[in-house]
């Protein structure tokens, strides 16, 4: 009875496989468990965090940074391009032929007009002040004997001893050597002009360059290089452009006699290398570029304007009194015009319409459109629309201006 029990359990497959289901739904449980202890710590943490910096409510305004439009003078300037150009160059050649010998010069070294450069060989040129000096000395004897004979025919001529043709040719003998002594003079003076020009001097003022031809050469009159160049750095000019349209102004206030101040900028246009004040325009106006050009000359007391360097130019052509002035970072473009954002009593924005003036810096003008004390949004532009609500914050140091 007890074998034929063993026998029926043993054969059950349901009764051997029980504890295998058990543990199974164990570890479902527990993952249960689990899933649902991460989900509720998760919801739980990210509830302070959405509160923190979740979006902000609706009643809580843009920030943005305010500035009261202000009343103040503001400078006109025309702005150009422009070419420093030296008010006088020289390339220093010779005016004789010859070896040079000397050079009296260093390069790069201001000089003064007047100041020996360099010198040639004199000797050929001493020799030929010699010979003209000897020719002279012959022409004058044969017009001393001619002289005498002269006076003694005139005399033999008064006692009826010879004929008058005879005193007529001894008169003109004597002319022709007098002439001949003006050719003397003449052969002198040119030799000794030669040989000061042996002795090569600056004919101006100013900065050498490099040096073109070393002592030994033989070198011409002919020589296309020259010795060296010399260019006038102090004072200097610039050569600049500005708009066809701007030129009746400018016109306008040379005729009345008034000096327009000019500043020379670097490449980048931040740096003031030199002021000066402006000389004459130009007589045309180039049909290519609807441009003419200006001279301005400036002292160049810092030598830091140079030949051919690239600069911006500005000049001041007049000064707009009691102007209504903003930030620069507030105005705006778009497709109906120019406009800023007004912030109204109750913290609200609006779209104001405007018409710019001058600029000056980060100011600029405004002739139309904005009066004084008017609050204006001169940052965080790029969130706001018409009728936003507005909160005003400080703007923190160093931080960017502009939308």
């Amino acid at each position: 009875m007890s074998k034929g029990n063993s026998s029926s359990d043993s054969s059950n497959p349901a009764k051997r496989s029980s504890p295998r289901w058990w543990w199974l739904g164990l570890l479902i449980l527990c993952l249960l468990g689990g899933g649902s202890y991460f989900l509720l710590t998760t919801l739980g943490d990210a509830q302070p965090r959405l509160r923190k910096h979740g979006s902000e409510s609706p009643d809580k305004g843009v920030p943005v940074v305010i500035a009261s439009a202000q009343q103040s003078d503001v400078d006109v300037y025309l702005s150009g391009l422009g070419t420093v150009t030296p008010l006088n160059t020289v390339t220093v050649k010779s005016r004789v032929d010859g070896q040079l010998i000397k050079v009296t010069f260093k390069e790069g070294q201001f000089v003064h007009a007047g100041d020996l450069l360099a010198e040639i060989d004199p000797r050929p040129f001493e020799v030929q002040l010699t010979q003209a000096e000897g020719q002279m000395a012959h022409d004058q004897a044969l017009l001393k004997n001619a002289q005498l004979d002269l006076e003694r025919y005139e005399t033999l001529f008064a006692q009826d001893s010879i004929a008058k043709q005879q005193v007529d040719t001894q008169a003109a003998l004597v002319r022709q050597y007098q002439g001949s002594l003006k050719t003397d003079q003449g052969q002198i003076d040119n030799a000794k002009l030669q040989l000061i020009y042996t002795r090569i001097t600056a004919p101006i003022s100013g900065r050498v360059g490099l040096r073109q031809v070393d002592p030994g050469n033989i070198i011409h009159a002919t020589d296309q290089n020259g010795l060296v160049v010399i260019t006038q750095l102090q004072p200097i000019s610039v050569v600049f452009t500005i708009t066809e349209d701007n030129l009746p102004n400018v016109m306008k206030k040379l005729r009345a006699g008034e000096q327009l101040p000019v500043n020379a900028f670097d490449r980048e246009g931040k740096t003031k290398l030199a002021s000066g004040i402006l000389l004459t325009v130009d007589n045309q106006i180039d049909p290519t570029t609807g441009t003419v050009k200006l001279k301005a000359q400036f002292s160049n007391d810092d030598y830091l304007l140079f030949p051919n360097q690239f600069v911006n130019v500005r000049m001041l052509v007049s000064v707009k009194k009691n102007a209504t002035v903003i930030n620069s970072a507030a105005v705006q473009r778009g497709n109906q015009g120019t406009y800023i954002y007004i912030m109204k009593p109750d913290q609200t924005v609006t779209v104001r319409q405007i018409k710019i003036g001058p600029a000056q810096g980060d100011v600029i003008a405004v002739d139309a459109g904005l009066a004084p004390g008017e609050s204006v949004v001169i940052d965080g532009i790029d969130k706001l629309r018409e009728g936003a609500k507005v909160e005003p914050i400080a703007r923190r140091a160093g931080e960017r201006k502009g939308g």
